[in-house]
């Protein structure tokens, strides 16, 4: 599936000077780097996403102390 990135001019010198230096092509690279950090992003946002759901559910939190004490954890 074709995807279109824009880079700033910085991202793109460095990315173009990793590809001539390892004879590698960026697109290589940038699958690298989607690979590496997709599963950091899903957590990191679905996290968020969680947090804010919570927040908006108008429900009290307590301390993790109190939850582990709840589950005899």
């Amino acid at each position: 599936m074709p995807i279109s990135v824009r880079l700033s001019p910085e991202d793109e010198a460095r990315l173009d000077a990793l590809a001539q230096r390892t004879g590698r092509t960026k697109t290589f690279y940038l699958r690298e780097a989607l690979h590496e950090h997709l599963d950091e992003l899903e957590e990191r946002f679905w996290a968020e996403d969680a947090a804010r759901r919570w927040e908006a559910s108008d429900r009290s939190s307590r301390p993790a102390h109190q939850l582990w004490d709840e589950l005899d954890l």
